[in-house]
Parts: C-alpha cells; sequence; structure tokens
C-alpha cells in the first residue's frame, strides 16, 4: 500500500475554468479522495504547497513521443513541464501497424523522425499490450501514412477496392484494441495522395468504433482555408470528433489568417460540428528537409528520391516550384536563414547550422545544398523553419477552439535523445503558455490557460477521469510556482528545463517530479477507448 499524499495550502485550479482555491488535496491509492479547505490525515505524506499553484496534470494531445517513450520512459522534458498524459501515433506516423517483411520499409520511411528507434513486425494490439512502462500516461493513435505504407507503399494513386478494406481492416485491429482514433499526414506523402473519400471511408470506421480523428490538414500554408474547410467537412460527415493538430498559417503570404480559420471552427461548432484545434506557441515549426521540397520529389520512397536528387534537371523543376509557391507546406519564407538543421543523424556536425550558412560555405545556391545534404544524410534530416507570425500565436493563445500540443518527443538533456538541436517546445511548450503568455503578456488568465492544458483538452480526448482535480479521479497533478515557471529552451539551446525549483508532479498518485528533480519512477499507463468511446 502507497501512503497517503496530502497537498496543503495550495492555490487549486480545478480544470474547469474556475479561478484558483486555496485548498488541501488528499490522494488515496492513485485517486483523488477530498478537496477541502483544510484536511488532517496524520499518516499521509505531506507536500508543502503554499505559494503554489496545484492543477490538473496537463495534457499534450499532439506529439511523436512514441518515437522516444521506449527509449526515455522517464520522459524528463514533458514531465518538467508537468505533462502527465501524451496522446502519440500523430500526423499518420505510427509505428504500428508493421506487416510482415515491411519492416525496412517503416525504417526507411521514419529514419528523419525516429532515427535511433528500433522497428519490429508488430500488430496494433501487440504494440498497446507491450509498450514498455513510462513515467507518464500515453495514448495511442493508428497512423493513415503508416496503414497506406503497409498495404500500398508509396504509390501515388487511389487504393483499389481490396487495398481499402486492407486498410480498414488494420484500423479496426488497432481501434478494437484501445486506439484513441485515427490520425492522418494529408501534406506528407503518401497520406498527401489521399483523397478526401478515402478518409471519409476510413473515419466512419472511426465512427463505429466511437474513436476521433487526428489530422495534419492537407494544407498549412497558401491552401490552408481549404485545408481547414476540408478538415470541417469530414468531421461534419462523419459526424466524429476531429481534431486539427499543431495548427498554423505558414509563410509570410498567410500572415494573419489564423482569425479567419479559427472562426470558421467557431461557426461549425456552432452548428454542432466537433472540431477542435491545437498548437504551439511558437513561431517556428519541424519536419523532416525532404518534406519542404515540393510533393513530387518524394515519389516512390527515400531511394528513388537520392537518385532523382542527383539530376540538374531535378534540381531546376524544385527551383522552379519553390519560386512560385515556396516551401511545400511552408509557404513563402523571407530567406534560407529561416531553414536551421535539427537533428541529423549521419551529419551531427552541422546540427544547428542553417541552409543559408551551408550555402555561403560551400559557395553553393541554397537547392543545391538542400539537395546534395539530403544525398549526404540519407533524407534523414530534420528541420527547424521559422515561417509563423507572433500575431497569429496570440490569437490561437487567447481562442477558445485551440488546445495546447506540443508537437515535441519525450526527450532528455542526457543519452542518446540529448544528440542534436531538437525544437524548443520539446523542453518549453507549457511553462511558455505560462510563463510568457499568461505572467508575462497577460494574454489569457492562468485559470484559461490551465483549462485549455487540462478539462478542454480531456473533453476531447473523451478521458473520463483525468484533466480536472475532482473526487474520484485519477491523481495527475503538477505543482508549480506560477511567478517561476518559465521556459528556457531556445533554438540555439534547447536541452533546457523550465524554471522552477518547487515543481512536483504526480502520475497516478505518485510522485515522479519531486523539487524538479525526477524520482525515477514509472507509474503511467497505457490509455485505452472503451467501445463506448470513453478513454481511461
Amino acid at each position: 500500500m502507497t501512503k497517503d499524499i496530502l497537498i496543503k495550502g495550495g492555490l487549486v485550479f480545478d480544470g474547469a475554468d474556475n479561478p484558483g482555491v486555496k485548498s488541501d488535496v488528499l490522494v488515496r491509492d492513485g485517486v483523488i479522495v477530498k478537496i477541502a479547505s483544510s484536511i488532517s490525515e496524520k499518516s499521509a505524506r505531506v507536500i508543502d504547497a503554499d505559494g503554489l499553484a496545484v492543477a490538473p496534470g496537463f495534457i499534450d494531445i499532439k506529439t511523436h513521443s512514441d518515437f522516444t517513450l521506449p527509449i526515455n520512459p522517464k520522459a524528463e522534458s514533458k514531465l518538467r513541464q508537468g505533462v502527465t498524459t501524451e496522446i502519440i501515433g500523430h500526423c499518420g506516423f505510427s509505428v504500428a501497424p508493421v506487416l510482415p517483411g515491411k519492416v525496412d520499409l517503416l525504417r526507411d520511411y521514419l529514419s528523419p523522425s525516429a532515427p535511433w528507434l528500433p522497428f519490429r513486425e508488430l500488430s496494433f494490439p501487440d504494440y498497446l499490450d507491450t509498450f514498455p512502462a513510462t513515467a507518464l500516461n500515453p495514448g495511442m493513435l493508428v497512423g493513415h501514412n503508416t496503414l497506406r505504407l503497409m498495404v500500398m507503399g508509396m504509390d501515388q494513386r487511389a487504393p483499389t477496392k481490396d487495398e481499402l478494406a486492407a486498410m480498414i481492416a488494420l484500423l479496426e485491429d488497432g481501434l478494437k484494441a484501445g486506439a484513441l482514433g485515427l490520425s492522418s499526414g494529408l501534406f506528407t506523402s503518401p497520406g498527401s495522395y489521399a483523397q478526401p473519400d478515402e478518409m471519409i471511408a476510413l473515419c466512419n470506421v472511426v465512427k463505429r468504433y466511437n474513436g476521433g480523428y487526428f489530422t495534419h490538414i492537407r494544407d498549412e500554408s497558401n491552401h490552408v482555408i481549404e485545408a481547414v474547410e476540408e478538415a470541417i467537412h469530414i468531421a461534419e460527415t462523419c459526424k466524429i470528433h476531429v481534431e486539427i493538430v499543431h495548427f498554423k498559417c505558414s509563410g509570410m503570404d498567410n500572415w494573419g489568417k489564423a482569425t479567419r480559420c479559427l472562426q470558421m471552427i467557431a461557426d461549425a461548432k456552432a452548428r454542432g460540428v466537433d472540431v477542435d484545434c491545437d498548437s504551439h506557441p511558437y513561431t517556428a515549426g519541424s519536419n523532416p528537409l525532404k518534406n519542404l521540397m515540393p510533393q513530387w520529389v518524394q515519389a516512390g520512397g527515400v531511394p528513388a528520391m537520392l537518385e532523382r536528387l542527383k539530376l540538374k534537371e531535378t534540381r531546376d523543376h524544385i527551383r522552379t516550384d519553390i519560386e512560385r509557391d515556396g516551401l511545400n507546406n511552408w509557404g513563402r519564407i523571407p530567406d534560407w536563414d529561416c531553414v536551421q538543421i535539427s537533428i541529423t543523424p549521419n551529419l551531427p556536425q552541422y546540427a544547428g547550422r542553417t541552409i543559408a550558412d551551408l550555402a555561403k560555405e560551400r559557395g553553393q545556391d541554397p537547392i543545391d545544398v538542400v539537395c546534395d545534404y539530403m544525398i549526404e544524410d540519407k533524407g534523414a534530416t530534420r528541420v527547424l523553419v521559422i515561417s509563423i507570425s507572433e500575431d497569429d500565436i496570440r490569437a490561437i493563445v487567447k481562442s477558445p477552439q485551440a488546445l495546447v500540443g506540443s508537437d515535441g518527443n519525450c526527450v532528455a538533456d542526457y543519452g542518446i535523445t540529448s544528440q542534436g538541436m531538437p525544437h524548443p517546445r520539446f523542453y518549453g511548450t507549457f511553462p511558455r503558455i505560462l510563463g510568457h503568455y499568461v505572467h508575462e503578456l497577460g494574454v489569457i488568465p492562468i485559470e484559461r490557460a490551465i483549462h485549455k492544458m487540462t478539462g478542454l483538452t480531456a473533453k476531447a480526448l473523451r478521458l473520463k477521469d483525468r484533466g480536472l482535480l475532482k473526487q474520484g479521479y485519477r491523481a495527475d497533478i503538477v505543482l508549480f510556482d506560477p511567478a517561476d515557471f518559465k521556459d528556457q529552451a531556445t533554438y540555439a539551446d534547447p536541452h533546457r528545463y523550465p524554471t522552477g525549483a518547487r515543481t512536483t508532479v504526480l502520475v497516478n498518485g505518485e510522485i515522479v517530479i519531486e523539487n524538479a528533480a525526477h524520482t525515477g519512477a514509472l507509474p503511467g499507463k497505457v490509455l485505452r477507448r472503451d467501445p463506448a468511446g470513453a478513454v481511461g
């Protein structure tokens, strides 16, 4: 039996958008059993929360930690932010299912995102059943790109009737086992080859199992309005929850469109459509370098792409397309100083350098540099792209339609996941909202920010006993000092945890972070959706 835990004298935010109330919280057997102005429990371990905010553990609705949690189960970068639950398998990229003979295909495909992750033949039910013990609670999505890759490879065409049936069967295996829903990456090959009717067919399956659809929309730059319309159309047609993930309006020509897109979502919700979005509070996004190129460049998979990039006519075609449209899904950027090499497993010496730096150093055109670099690194490089307006970010932070998702992996400042120069959102998303946009700028009140990170997100995910500080709910709890909880990670120095010497985090009633130090505990629970759609 674990000892009761009594959190004394903190300013309790319940996660339901209510102002903080000074209260005590009693935890027993992993569950909140009492919240009151004063609680006496002589046998309990007492945590002094005087001067601290006490809130539900933050829920990171959009992550790729399926690529790192198996090799970094302590999840330091997330827990130090107060995150206790993550949703993984986004953007169409799940590490299961993997069919016989297809391991190398998926490994090569995910090499820029998961260079250190071991892959094996794996059904989705087995993936859930064998996921290693972790310090936080993961919930899994089935990736549409992975389904397509398993069934159709990188073919740029519509599926046959039999191929669609095969994808549906794999999706059903995952949903029956408890996957929370389907994810898509509609701007990334091969997901980009799917037409709306394919996605509607798959989402109708998701509806039968009471799951959700989480979409990296088809375009986040020059055609972002149309892409948001497509997501809303699927939500309305299939009558399911649709989450537009890491919502942004990328590229200089698209700055200012966030307000219109958010209004489109609000209007849809007003007529009963179940649609939300989430975002991170940074002006840079992150993607494999290959995805900045026009989509036709990746046809046939990585080996075919690398051979194609050697040709002068390919490079000339790329140059023409980018001059006309900007970067694929990123739009027009001021210059190549806006593209910084992030994680580059085969050429680690270049992490932190910009494409403009390398072009100057090599005396080459930036397009030639990009093509040569992808050949040298076998297509495995990720980059950061500064392409988002700060005004749009503030509009998104303020919007009641927008949740908070880091789009970042669980990493640490040591070991294999400390390599490279990842996006600072990996370490700083949630304290940046609370420290910068709440405490410093006053964009929204603290109770509203916490609500967006907890109760509102839990509602979107249909979490049955998480996301609120409430009697009978699981004891996922974060304690932090509102005046000293700030992000420190930067683009130049990303492996930095947030401030907050007294930050303490409980997962399922067990202390995993105590005064900003990891206890080594791994009490996380794999979350599963039940047949009625509730997740726990």
